[in-house]
């Protein structure tokens, strides 16, 4: 008998920030550190990064906690960020003046950001999908097991220097 889990689109709450003056480029450096891990997590994160597109995103990610706790009560202990995006946004262009009466275009990038929050306490499912074993002794080996829907890979800190592997 195959059970078909039915998805409440009730758990996920976003916020979008648009014509942020940065490049895409360094605001997906950021973004791709965040995705896929809890609300606490990636505050402490993104206060430590020393990039410029913390900022921004650090008020994004926030901003979407403040919509999740009001309008629909839920708790930002049981938050994850299930998508994060970056996209290209409108471009400014500008002249600055040079010798001789000739001009020279600035061109300034701007990005649009969407950050993606999902309630895990209300879908058991879900929170395991999230959930990381690191020690196992039941299995030969016994570090780190993984579910297989997860986005990224963890391995434990004191064994091989602490390395995370993104898909």
């Amino acid at each position: 008998m195959i059970k078909k889990i039915k998805k409440n689109r009730y758990t996920e709450v976003y916020a979008l920030g648009q014509h942020i003056c940065m490049s895409p480029h360094k605001a997906r450096r950021v973004i791709d550190q965040i995705r896929g891990r809890s609300y606490e997590e990636t505050m402490m994160i993104l206060e430590l990064m020393p990039y410029r597109a913390c900022y921004p995103i650090l008020k994004l990610v926030y901003s979407a906690a403040a919509n999740a706790s009001h309008n629909m009560g839920f708790n930002e202990s049981n938050l994850v960020i299930s998508k994060a995006e970056v996209n290209k946004s409108t471009t400014v262009k500008k002249l600055k003046p040079r010798a001789r009466g000739r001009s020279f275009p600035i061109k300034r990038h701007t990005c649009s950001i969407t950050i993606v929050l999902k309630n895990i306490s209300l879908n058991k499912e879900e929170f395991q999908r999230y959930q990381y074993n690191i020690l196992d002794l039941n299995k030969p080996g016994g570090w780190i097991t993984k579910e297989k829907d997860t986005d990224m890979t963890c391995y434990d800190m004191y064994n091989n220097g602490g390395v995370w592997d993104k898909k």
